[in-house]
């Protein structure tokens, strides 16, 4: 068990946290939510021990091992990775390096003989001896092919660095899981995995995320941390949505109730106090309204962009013809004759491990890269809007926000770009700030603004919820799902893709592609994607024999 008692974090006058008191119970996974800026990473770093509380504390079981997902990708750069994830037990990796230390001396003492079988008593205790495959197992199963587990942390690529640190932290049955956006730079089977782990973790799991699918699937509460208080909702992030949303209901309610109230004791007093046959009535009416309290009901301090997508002309039925696209990047085959056609009511989900086939594929449709091999064509009635994963080269100069969107603006008025700024929560002075120095969240929403002032009918987006908090995530999905155009977008978030996409194409990692006309949840379903996935398997370990 983990708990905070009377914990307040001041920075300089402001106090992000005020009397904070909550208790984290084994068995439980509790999802910490809030707007960005709450102090949803704050609370996670002040309950790990990284960082004091101005006042109060924080009580964990003793005995009770706390692990923590590390967010340094290169902090481990010089470790082999079974040995990173090995670390996550620390006290299990100081005593294989000195179990390794003393074998190797050449001059075995009797003392080293006792020191030796202390610690091969304390490591069989600890499941040592199954410490290498049980890393194995968490690796194989967030993704890291058994080819990298002998490798240096500074050998992987982002993505599996990600990965590796994350086995590390649930490596050795943790009593106590610190999770901070753990299914970031996951794909998506990666992610499936991770929700069944956490299903079946039996002790305690505090989670931060952004991906509300995700939420719902593991968390049996959730922590909700507004104005610098966490209020803590028994269910997952559907029911505490629904639990919080008819609590207001129900106060604005009690209020108005009390409010038509007042105002009758109110003309009632007003209208009998001067009457001696009524007087005392009119006392009693007093005081009865002395006692009448409207509810406090703050505001929450959550913000929602409003992102609406409009069209200026209406589609035709010739969107997008992709003939036989190939392309080999740094000797790795990333597509393979891709081809296919997308209808004029098409929301297209690209999905699949490969995360740089993606990219590439949308590079190549909207002109930024060539193709080795094959072709595509655009219908003439199409207009298309792009959203890179990669943006840094769009913020690469001194425009202010205001300036930089006047640069795509089709109307030469600052008023009305400022009307799609204030749109995606740039108000007042924010227009000028400079693109350079912005947030990732703020750079996101500037994009946002230039495809929604673009008015395209065909939208490409790479990754738009990479840096975006709930509640922009919720805005960009209901946009979407209202668009009238086509999509064609690749995205980690479960229910932004199964809420959005009416046709899912998944690019194997030889670069194939496979293409239905469906939803993802049924998708997934689909005895077709599992044969296809499983012939795929049994073809790469034949090639590797």
């Amino acid at each position: 068990m983990i708990s905070a008692s009377n914990v307040t974090l001041r920075l300089g006058k402001k106090a992000l946290f005020e009397e904070v008191n909550i208790k984290f119970t084994e068995g439980n996974c509790y999802g910490l939510i809030g707007a960005n800026g709450a102090g949803k990473s704050t609370f996670l770093k002040i309950l790990s021990g990284v960082l004091e509380p101005t006042n109060g504390d924080v009580i964990i079981t003793p005995g009770q091992r706390l692990s923590v997902l590390e967010q340094d990708h290169f902090k481990y750069d010089d470790f082999p990775v079974l040995d990173t994830v090995i670390m996550g037990n620390a006290r299990l990796y100081e005593i294989m390096k000195e179990k390794d230390a003393i074998y190797a001396k050449e001059d075995f003492s009797d003392e080293d003989g006792i020191r030796a079988s202390e610690l091969e008593g304390e490591f069989a205790e600890m499941d040592g001896w199954e410490a290498e495959s049980n890393a194995a197992s968490l690796l194989n199963g967030l993704g890291v092919d058994t080819d990298f587990h002998d490798s240096l942390m500074k050998d992987l690529n982002g993505s599996q660095k990600v990965k590796v640190l994350l086995a590390k932290a649930l490596f050795g049955n943790p009593d106590i899981l610190l999770l901070d956006e753990p299914t970031n730079h996951l794909d998506l089977d990666a992610i499936a995995w991770l929700e069944e782990f956490l299903i079946n973790f039996e002790n305690t799991v505090i989670v931060v995320s952004h991906d509300r699918y995700f939420l719902n699937k593991v968390c049996t509460h959730i922590a909700d941390i507004d104005y610098g208080k966490i209020q803590l909702y028994a269910g997952n992030y559907d029911f505490w949505y629904e639990s919080s949303q008819l609590l207001i209901k129900q106060m604005k309610e009690a209020n108005k109730k009390k409010e038509e109230k007042i105002k009758e004791l109110q003309e009632f007093i007003s209208r009998f106090s001067a009457n001696a046959s009524k007087s005392k009535q009119a006392t009693s009416r007093k005081k009865a309204l002395e006692k009448i309290e409207l509810d406090e009901i703050k505001p929450s301090s959550r913000k929602y962009p409003y992102i609406d997508f409009r069209p200026d002309r209406e589609i035709g039925n010739e969107v997008l013809t992709v003939e036989g696209i190939s392309k080999t990047i740094n000797g790795e085959k990333v597509l393979d004759n891709i081809s296919f056609i997308v209808g004029h009511n098409d929301k297209i989900a690209f999905v699949g491990s490969t995360e740089l086939a993606k990219t590439t594929l949308f590079q190549i449709l909207m002109g930024e890269m060539e193709p080795d091999e094959g072709s595509y064509k655009w219908g003439i009635t199409t207009s298309q809007a792009y959203f890179p994963k990669d943006s840094t080269r769009e913020f690469d100069n001194d425009y202010t926000i205001a300036d930089w969107l006047m640069g795509y603006s089709p109307v030469d008025d600052i008023t009305y770009v400022r009307g799609f700024l204030g749109r995606m929560l740039f108000a007042g002075e924010d227009g000028v700030k400079k693109v350079r120095i912005l947030s990732g969240g703020e750079k996101v929403r500037c994009l946002l603004s230039k495809m929604m002032i673009s008015g395209a009918n065909c939208l490409i987006l790479d990754e738009p919820t990479n840096h975006l908090d709930m509640e922009s995530i919720t805005a960009l999905n209901n946009g979407l799902i209202k668009y009238p155009g086509v999509a064609l977008f690749a995205c980690r978030d479960h229910q932004f893709v199964q809420t959005t996409a009416n046709r899912i194409m998944e690019i194997l990692p030889d670069g194939t592609l496979i293409d239905k006309i469906t939803t993802y949840d049924e998708y997934l379903e689909s005895d077709a994607m599992a044969r296809k996935r499983t012939v795929y398997t049994a073809n790469k370990e034949d090639d590797e024999n």
